[in-house]
């Protein structure tokens, strides 16, 4: 598994709104310019954004986004979920029940399974409040005399 472009900028993009949420709305070439990423390339992300609820939109002069939660009920797996597809590190799981011809016999079907049950946790386990509490400790700490 390996996590495309598309979701890791996905996922810069709701932490730069968290991280300025106090602000209102946000324009994209606020975010672009701030992550350094093309607009254009944000704006191939938003339509899958939207669709996942995870962000509001407000049109015209002041318009922007925003988060429609608050960062704690934003996890990475969500986000990588909705941009990524599946995290199952082989296909056969993409499916629940397994769906794959070989499964009452697949000897390496419990590795798998033990990996993707890692792999969700890890990434069900962090939200994007988190993030911005590990960004803001390191800065915190980050002084020089």
């Amino acid at each position: 598994m390996k996590i495309s472009t598309k979701g890791r900028y996905a996922l810069r993009m709701l932490l730069d709104l968290a991280e300025h949420q106090s602000e209102g709305y946000i324009a994209l070439k606020d975010i672009a310019a701030r992550q350094d990423i093309s607009k254009k390339y944000l704006e191939q992300i938003i339509p899958i954004l939207n669709k996942s609820g995870f962000l509001l939109a407000s049109r015209g002069f002041q318009g922007g986004y925003r988060l429609a939660k608050t960062p704690d009920k934003y996890t990475v797996g969500d986000i990588l979920r909705a941009t990524e597809g599946s995290l199952s590190p082989v296909a056969c799981l993409d499916n629940e029940p397994v769906l794959c011809q070989r499964a009452d016999m697949c000897t390496t079907l419990s590795v798998w399974k033990g990996l993707k049950k890692v792999i969700d946790d890890y990434v069900d386990g962090i939200t994007l409040q988190d993030l911005l509490d590990q960004q803001r400790e390191t800065y915190a700490n980050d002084y020089v005399i």
